[in-house]
């Protein structure tokens, strides 16, 4: 973390200082379980909770600062050391804002380069992130420094995840991979003033949060403001298999770099920027996506991933093509995509249990695109086996909520999905419509909650059989397939290395 005074902290974001103007933290969080000696606790307002509560929970495990929107007094009545301001959360990002520009201006003056990457995008961020971070990671300039990759854990993506990630980077960082989410239009503008990117990647464009934002258009609207961030030194990595996404171009007046499974597709680009192209793009038997890489006419490179579904591909080009634009060799982009697995939990997460059961849960997000692919690799996986759909509700798509569960339903039916669970009511138009479809008896299911759920394919699940878990994180189903791939003390590797929650 760059080090900032209790003084520094309050001139930078106009705040009013309660107690030592030379204390300095050594660490930021907005959550007091999380507080350690040497932290400034964020007492933001919460959804359920005001941080404001626990101030006193933070200093007595070892914080030394607050940054509060007003005084919180200790049992004696004496105020907490503490900087106070209007609204925490945007006095987090004036502070991230100004780390990122002291360590832009510490390693310019020694000469050492300093490059931030965003991603953004209705799906994929996290992955790609995770992707991207493991190159930079994998190559010798990555690993030359202690901290030299900084990345967001999970999908801290947010106004509050977004300056924690950039709170973990110091002088010593090479690399900033931040992720960036958006639940309406002017927060992709917010989180790119505050990091300033130098690489800006747009993925793609779906129906997650259309009802938050009022329709795909403004989502579209919304992805876009990253690459008008961009300078024109900047270079702005554009998905052209997105037809939304290509429309962006005229956006930006940085340099172009596309990604694309289309060779046609890469050659009509080839003139306006470097592509990157994946060449007889296909899905093993073991449902992981292998390509030739090709990068701006070079030999391609044969790439076979560890992860699971067709629908990484486009993840696994966004990446190279960010790295590509960061200056890492196509030798070494291929090399590190090929070795990399899953990184981050609930996602494509497969788990196969000594009794043959194979569980894959993929509930940490859902919208209709997420579903449909993961839905697809589950048909392409399960040729040989008995297969079951457990879904859950695809959150926050507003007016088309019916619409895109009915869809989805009617999907599970033509690809010949052995047996769909359909957890909890919000998800309810999905099992109708797979009824109407001509799904009914025991092949389709409705169940009210994740216990009935578990009970359910603990009692009827057999040997050989591939489970897909799937639903929007709100829902938690995520939980559900742990615990179905745990049923059987069965799991054999946990990809991310985290203590099941």
């Amino acid at each position: 973390m760059i080090e900032f005074s209790a003084a520094d902290i309050a001139r930078i974001t106009g705040g009013r200082l309660v107690g030592d103007p030379g204390v300095v933290p050594v660490h930021v969080t907005t959550d007091s379980r999380e507080a350690e000696q040497g932290s400034l606790y964020v007492a933001k307002p919460g959804e359920h909770a005001d941080g404001h509560s626990f101030v006193g929970a933070a200093f007595a495990a070892g914080a030394v600062l607050a940054l509060c929107e007003r005084e919180v007094a200790d049992d004696d009545g004496a105020p907490f050391p503490a900087v106070i301001v209007p609204d925490a959360v945007l006095a987090m990002g004036t502070l991230a804002k100004e780390a990122v520009r002291r360590i832009r201006e510490f390693r310019a003056a020694r000469g050492e380069a300093f490059t931030v990457v965003g991603i953004t995008g209705s799906a994929g961020k996290t992955t790609t992130k995770d992707l991207l971070a493991g190159i930079f990671r994998s190559t010798p300039e990555g690993v030359a420094a202690p901290l030299s990759v900084v990345a967001p854990q999970g999908s801290y993506n947010g106004e509050v995840g977004v300056p924690l990630t950039v709170f973990q980077a110091d002088e010593s960082t090479r690399y900033l991979v931040i992720e960036m989410g958006a639940t309406g239009i002017g927060h992709i503008a917010y989180l790119a003033d505050m990091v300033v990117p130098d690489i800006g990647v747009v993925l793609a464009v779906g129906s997650a949060h259309a009802g938050e934002f009022g329709g795909v258009e403004n989502i579209a609207q919304a992805k876009g403001e990253l690459l008008e961030a961009l300078s024109p030194a900047g270079t702005a990595v554009i998905n052209l298999d997105d037809p939304r996404v290509r429309a962006m171009e005229p956006r930006t007046a940085a340099r172009k770099t596309f990604f694309t499974s289309d060779p046609d597709a890469a050659a009509e680009a080839s003139a306006r920027g470097s592509v990157v192209v994946a060449l007889d793009a296909h899905v093993g038997a073991d449902g992981c996506p292998a390509f030739d890489l090709r990068i701006d006419g070079e030999e391609p490179i044969a790439v076979r991933s560890r992860l699971i579904g067709a629908h990484h591909t486009a993840n696994l080009l966004a990446a190279a093509a960010a790295a590509h634009a960061a200056g890492v060799p196509t030798q070494a982009i291929a090399a590190s995509l090929a070795e990399q697995g899953p990184a981050s939990r609930w996602r494509m997460e497969r788990t196969d249990r000594p009794d043959g059961v194979t569980v894959i849960n993929d509930a940490y997000n859902a919208n209709p695109e997420s579903m449909r692919a993961a839905l697809q690799t589950l048909a392409d996986l399960g040729r040989s086996r008995r297969t079951w759909a457990v879904l859950g509700a695809m959150l926050e798509l507003g007016d088309e909520s019916i619409a895109a569960h009915t869809a989805v339903g009617t999907l599970v039916v033509r690809l010949n999905i052995d047996r769909l669970v359909v957890v909890g009511r919000e998800a309810r138009a999905l099992y109708v419509s797979a009824v109407n479809e001509g799904s009914w008896g025991d092949e389709c299911l409705f169940v009210e909650d994740a216990e009935e759920a578990f009970a359910l394919l603990e009692r009827e699940l057999a040997p050989g059989d591939l489970v897909l878990v799937k639903s929007s994180n709100g829902v938690g189903l995520r939980h559900l397939g742990d615990r179905i791939a745990w049923a059987a003390q069965a799991q054999t590797t946990d990809p991310a290395g985290t203590e099941l929650m």
